[in-house]
């Protein structure tokens, strides 16, 4: 970190602790290095090094990490020429391995009360890091995802606050971490004194606990309630933890009414969070919630091709059969997260044998994995759906009746059985009374035709595929 840096980050620091703050504790720091992981800070006296390392290190270590710099620690060093330190700061010193004078804190994932020569001290929480792989470039875009992707690129441009908060929901391997990052590296690119904390839920509740235990309640609420974004990953977290939810719920409130943005991620809608507050859901409902549904086909089979991009840049040698992608995109449908580890397994494995990757050695490489998402989807229970999804009988769509009511949906039902089983046209048409495997042909390809003309033919097939695949 070069001193203009550290000049930038001070100026940030000195708009959020206030001047008199500024000018007693953070201007006679002095930079000295960053090895290692660890931010080394000059002090003039030990009692100055561990007050800031109490009650500013969380802000120091924020700045830090928004900035860019890797850094999990901090130390502040006494010079040679100043006084001695005191007994009570050798084992804090000693833990960061430091010279005669040096005081260093110490920063963990889960923050927990720690005890440094007899002292208690609140362990500085770092916010949880950005991945660099999730950015909007690298998001793929599908119906599924198109309306989350859209109002999370409208957050992460900035500017007046348009719906506050942000909720986006959906189960595992979906994109909600994806997207939330997305955000965070979207605003600090276009506004990098922007103060961004992204964080879990997890570690918002540790953080509350340790303040609460470390009688440090004051610091806490001025540190979440000086940002200008705050985003809180798998909210569902601190369902029935009463305290906790409290505290989010007066925070979210002091930034609201600050007109400061709030991205919020969980795994289902707010209310259907069980012991979640009535009031902390009525504040999650009231901005705009948006669901991530499940993933089609189309979606999984443009994340493959994105990720084959990544894979050749390591392996630019392997080639890859066609239908491989196909196969598992198909195969593989409940979670992004086993789609893109099923190829990157695929990827290492080829290049250990040197083979290419085809269906031989994809289904020899990812046995376990196709086992475990392997459909059971029944033809009966698609026959049944269909049947429940156009409000018309069971036997209307295995009968012979050809009105139009039942004959379109029997077609579909003929598709989403080519489409979500394993079963051969014959087999199929015996399933539908007894018809003939042509039958079943001309309805599937009338359903292929009609998905790129008929919009409503086209979100029924979608509907029913994400119900049976759910």
């Amino acid at each position: 970190m070069t001193e203009e840096k550290w000049g930038q980050l001070r100026n940030r620091l000195l708009k959020t602790v206030g001047q008199n703050n500024f000018t007693t504790w953070i201007e006679p720091l002095e930079f000295d290095t960053v090895d290692g992981g660890v931010a080394v800070f000059k002090v003039p006296t030990n009692f100055m090094g561990n007050y800031v390392s109490q009650n500013f290190a969380d802000l120091i270590l924020h700045e830090l990490a928004m900035s860019g710099e890797p850094v999990q620690r901090l130390a502040f060093r006494v010079a040679a020429n100043s006084p001695a330190r005191p007994a009570d700061t050798a084992g804090a010193a000693d833990a960061y391995g430091g010279a005669q004078g040096d005081v260093a804190v110490m920063t963990a994932p889960a923050a927990v009360p720690t005890s440094a020569g007899g002292k208690d001290t609140l362990e500085a929480l770092q916010a949880a890091p950005l991945d660099p792989r999730f950015t909007f470039d690298s998001f793929v875009v599908g119906k599924p995802n198109e309306l989350a992707h859209a109002a999370a690129r409208r957050v992460g441009e900035g500017g007046p606050v348009t719906f506050n908060p942000l909720v986006l929901y959906g189960g595992v391997g979906l994109g909600k971490t994806h997207l939330m990052h997305a955000i965070a590296w979207e605003l600090k690119e276009k506004n990098p004194s922007l103060n961004v904390l992204y964080l879990s839920a997890e570690q918002f509740m540790y953080r509350f606990v340790q303040a609460l235990r470390e009688r440090k309640m004051m610091d806490f609420k001025h540190l979440f309630r000086s940002v200008d974004v705050l985003m809180v990953d798998d909210v569902q977290f601190i369902a029935g933890k009463d305290s906790t939810q409290e505290e989010f719920f007066h925070t979210f409130n002091a930034l609201v009414d600050q007109n400061k943005q709030i991205i919020i991620s969980a795994d289902r809608a707010p209310g259907e969070i069980k012991d979640l507050e009535d009031r902390v859901k009525s504040r999650l409902q009231c901005g705009l919630v948006v669901d991530l549904h499940p993933t089609d086909y189309e979606l999984r089979l443009g994340i493959l091709q994105t990720k084959v991009e990544h894979q050749r840049k390591t392996y630019p040698d392997l080639s890859i059969a066609a239908g491989v992608l196909e196969f598992l995109a198909h195969r593989i449908s409940t979670n992004v997260r086993v789609l893109e580890g099923a190829l990157t397994r695929l990827f290492a494995f080829a290049s250990l044998v040197g083979r290419e990757i085809d269906m031989d050695l994809t289904q020899d490489c990812l046995a376990d994995v196709l086992r475990a998402s392997e459909r059971k989807i029944t033809v009966e229970e698609i026959q049944r759906k269909v049947s429940e999804y156009y409000n018309i009988r069971m036997s209307d769509i295995i009968g012979p009746k050809r009105l139009r009511s039942y004959a379109r949906p029997r077609q579909v039902a003929m598709y989403l059985c080519k489409q979500l089983t394993s079963r051969s046209l014959p087999e199929i048409g015996r399933r539908f009374g007894g018809r003939d495997h042509t039958t079943v042909m001309h309805g599937v390809k009338r359903i292929e035709e009609l998905k790129t003309t008929d919009g409503q033919i086209a979100e029924d097939v979608e509907m029913l595929r994400r119900s049976l695949e759910a």
